[in-house]
């Protein structure tokens, strides 16, 4: 009997773990992409592009194509994602498990302020600096339009779109990054406030760290709530115990790598 594993993907963990389970035999994976950027790394199995068409759509995706286990290794602020893949998994009786690396912990020295969105973090940038390197991804920046006084370097994998604010300087990069290169960055840019999304991991933590030893202050923009009925699991060892021998056969052995996600 084989089993077909569905990955909302497009994070390092999400390839990862699309290496792993088509390393196995009797398993066939397939990795799904939002499509938001225009030439994202290889990875193993199957790869569709593209929305489901909500949470319907993924739902008869899910019978149509005889998935037998969803696993939800999107971006941690995927929120609509999320929360289709657990309206789709309820409907259809297919496990759901989420895959979410652990988020960022502030530590001795660091000048967090903590807020609950973009709108939040542009609301709160004016008592804090006026030059802003601003790293929570080109989708959001619409929220920041309006700051007209303020000047923003912005991290982006691929150019963003309007509407922006007007004083922007966009630096186009792909993580990961070093401490010694943020740094170099904050200096040149005269940056004094630091805005991130809390995406957890190594590959876009050097800004933090950074940002700790120039004593600048960071807005941090909390991750959303999961769906009260979905699990949520750090790593993918943890996506494969969840998944237990009832959906996994006994693996072959390991093959392939991952690569770094979008996250600026």
């Amino acid at each position: 009997m084989s089993s077909h594993i569905l990955v909302l993907g497009g994070t390092t963990e999400a390839r990862e773990l699309a290496a792993v389970l088509a390393a196995r035999d009797g398993v066939r994976v397939t990795s799904s992409l939002a499509g938001r950027v225009t030439r994202p790394g290889a990875l193993d199995g199957d790869v569709r592009v593209g929305g489901f068409g909500g949470a319907e759509g993924l739902a008869s995706w899910l019978r149509e194509h005889r998935v037998d286990a969803l696993v939800d290794a999107t971006h941690p602020f995927a929120e609509a994602i999320t929360r289709n893949a657990a309206r789709a998994a309820a409907a259809t009786g297919v496990p759901v498990v989420v895959l979410r690396r652990p988020g960022w912990r502030p530590g001795p020295g660091d000048r967090w302020h903590p807020v609950d969105s973009p709108a939040a973090a542009a609301e709160l940038l004016p008592r804090l600096g006026r030059r802003v390197f601003l790293t929570t991804g080109r989708l959001d920046l619409a929220a920041f339009a309006h700051l007209a006084d303020t000047h923003f370097v912005v991290r982006s994998v691929e150019p963003p779109e309007p509407p922006m604010p007007p004083d922007t300087r966009v630096v186009l990069a792909r993580g990961p990054f070093t401490v010694t290169g943020e740094k170099e960055l904050l200096r040149a840019h005269r940056v004094d406030v630091l805005v991130t999304k809390d995406s957890g991991g190594a590959a876009t933590a050097a800004k933090l760290a950074a940002a700790r030893e120039l004593g600048l202050p960071v807005v941090v923009v909390r991750r959303p709530p999961l769906p009260p009925e979905l699990t949520a699991v750090p790593d993918v060892t943890a996506v494969l115990e969840h998944l237990g021998r009832a959906v996994l056969p006994t693996p072959s052995g390991p093959r392939g790598g991952g690569a770094a996600d979008t996250c600026p």
